[in-house]
């Protein structure tokens, strides 16, 4: 076995496909994750076979191609495209004498980059344990004698079970604390509901600009760089919307892709924002010539999130590029409620502000409560709710108070209470 280094930085990428077809735009997102990892690209080799390789996913001949390009670029590391089976990294790296990760590794390294948060960093450790837990064998230089066999039974196999058994006690760990987060995150969901404040998640696809979006409407200065996965820990602000009152924002983790498993699976409880949210803002690089590819993406995940029947507005953003210019006068066919608009420069954020305050219009009414005088209890929770405009107190000691309230909570307030529907009335 060769030594591991810790870093491998000089990097040789590999363009795998079982087609003769070559997608140019899917090899630049590989290339921008590479760039995105810090990784100093320098040589790439492309491999296309009709049926994979079961041992090395690649041929022969593509096998010492890659090793005279390694040699000729002094590459210590190599990077595929594509999902590697465990088998197929252990057999190239002893193949090529050389680290070799493939795109799932490749993002839960950027992952890894990213965390901020204690949150994040959690997530991101549970996700990267998973997927080494399949890849135990690969470089442990101590698990030459694991094969067994007269005088090589014993340390490589026991030390094997002590590695395992170690990484499967710190999944449990790591699962433990993240449920206690998330016991937290639905309590202070609950009492964002209890406020009556509606939740908007932004959405969408990574490098996006979901970030500047979330910055220009909320006047903060939360990182924003152009590349993937700039940002990862989401961010949530209250932000006040002419004529329609509070809400709160929060800027999510961006998709893409073939998103690794264990990421979902992972980030599912950040993820919930979305779909405990009352509306999506799904945001869409307008000048992305793929970009409904991106949006079939982006709802694949939400799907699998449950949020798939959260209410979406589609916000096209990155309309100062000169090539959208002509789409952007066209009529929004594309989908029914859709804004166009710049984060950068700030073109369009007003009439996004205007269809969010109709959106939020449409699920609030105007209504009168009357409440007798021993129903205080009551009335402090519909304060507590944030749903009291005025309050008048009549002789006989009883209130009737105008209210502002999302339908489904009244509703719910009255069953719940067993105030009779007669006592509310819609203005």
């Amino acid at each position: 076995m060769f030594d591991r280094k810790k870093i491998g930085e000089r990097a040789t990428l590999v363009y795998f496909s079982s087609t003769s077809d070559t997608d140019n735009r899917e090899d630049n997102e590989f290339m921008e994750l590479s760039i995105a990892s810090g990784a100093n690209l320098v040589g790439e080799i492309n491999a296309r076979f009709r049926y994979p390789n079961a041992k090395y996913l690649i041929g022969k001949g593509k096998i010492e191609e890659l090793q005279a390009s390694l040699i000729e670029n002094k590459s210590d590391l190599i990077i595929f495209n594509t999902t590697l089976s465990p088998s197929q990294e252990k057999n190239l790296e002893k193949k090529l004498s050389c680290r070799v990760i493939d795109r799932t590794g490749l993002i839960l390294d950027i992952f890894a980059q990213r965390a901020r948060s204690f949150e994040g960093k959690l997530q991101v450790e549970l996700a990267q344990l998973r997927h080494i837990s399949t890849r135990l064998i690969r470089g442990w230089t101590h698990l030459e004698r694991q094969k067994g066999g007269i005088g090589l039974r014993g340390p490589g196999e026991t030390q094997l079970e002590t590695d395992r058994r170690l990484i499967n006690k710190r999944i449990k760990q790591l699962k433990a604390r993240l449920d206690r987060v998330d016991k937290r995150r639905k309590m202070n969901r609950k009492n964002r509901s209890r406020a009556g404040i509606p939740t908007v998640a932004i959405v969408g696809y990574t490098n996006a600009g979901k970030s500047t979006l979330f910055n220009q409407l909320t006047g903060s200065s939360e990182f924003v760089k152009d590349q993937l996965f700039a940002t990862l820990d989401p961010v949530m602000r209250r932000l006040d919307i002419k004529n329609a009152g509070p809400i709160i924002l929060s800027d999510t983790v961006g998709f893409i892709r073939d998103l690794p498993h264990d990421l979902v699976a992972a980030f599912k409880a950040t993820l919930q924002e979305a779909k405990e949210a009352d509306l999506i803002l799904h945001t869409i690089d307008a000048s992305d010539p793929d970009r409904l590819e991106r949006i079939g993406q982006v709802n694949r995940i939400l799907g699998q999130l449950d949020a798939s029947n959260v209410p979406q507005i589609r916000v096209y953003n990155k309309i100062d590029k000169n090539k959208v210019a002509d789409i952007f006068e066209a009529p929004n066919n594309e989908h029914e409620r859709s804004v166009w608009l710049s984060a950068k420069t700030g073109q369009g954020i007003e009439k996004l502000n205007s269809v969010l305050a109709n959106f939020l219009k449409k699920n609030v009414i105007l209504g009168e409560i009357k409440l007798h005088n021993n129903q205080g209890r009551q009335r402090a929770k519909l304060f507590q709710m944030g749903a009291v405009k005025t309050e008048n107190i009549q002789e006989d000691g009883s209130w009737s108070l105008i209210l502002e309230i999302k339908k489904e909570d009244i509703y719910s307030f009255l069953k719940k209470e067993g105030i009779s529907k007669n006592n509310f009335s819609k203005i």
